[in-house]
């Protein structure tokens, strides 16, 4: 298989497809959680988060298995800038550990709340492509004054 971009290096792009998974599996368990009440599950999906976010894709578990595991089999899919995405990752670690703080001090109904937010959201990215903090993202480049232009994509295969 030959890839256009290395998933590990090449981090100004990411395969349009590797989000769409990390989605699939965020929204899943988060709503696995809210409805087993087990919101100590919110708090381990913040850490991995913010451990593929500080540390990179290589240490996103559903990334790993995405780029190790899927694209090998099926091909690399279309390359995205990949600013969006981080964002809205970075949104979905601060609503997960809020969940998971509102839960932990008692406040089961905020954590409930925001537990289904995560994975409403993240579900309906992963399933039709439209993700709500990717758009914001766009929205608030537009809003400073600075419209969203993605960078460069390598092969230019959109």
């Amino acid at each position: 298989m030959t890839r256009i971009a290395h998933p590990y290096r090449d981090l100004d792009v990411i395969d349009s497809r590797a989000p769409r998974t990390n989605q699939a599996v965020i929204g899943t368990l988060a709503l696995v959680a809210v409805l087993t009440g087990s919101w100590w599950l919110l708090a381990l999906l913040a850490v991995q988060l913010a451990v593929g976010l500080t540390f990179g894709r290589r240490y996103c578990l559903p990334c790993l298995a995405y780029f190790e595991l899927i694209q090998p089999r099926f091909g690399e899919g279309p390359l995205e800038d990949a600013r969006p995405p981080r964002v809205a990752n970075m949104v979905g670690l601060v609503v997960l550990a809020a969940a998971s703080v509102a839960y932990a001090s008692g406040v089961t109904v905020v954590g409930i709340a925001l537990g289904l937010l995560v994975a409403a959201l993240a579900l309906v990215a992963a399933v039709s492509g439209f993700c709500t903090g990717c758009e914001a993202y766009k929205l608030a480049c537009l809003l400073r004054g600075r419209p969203f232009v993605s960078c460069p994509i390598p092969g230019a295969r959109l």
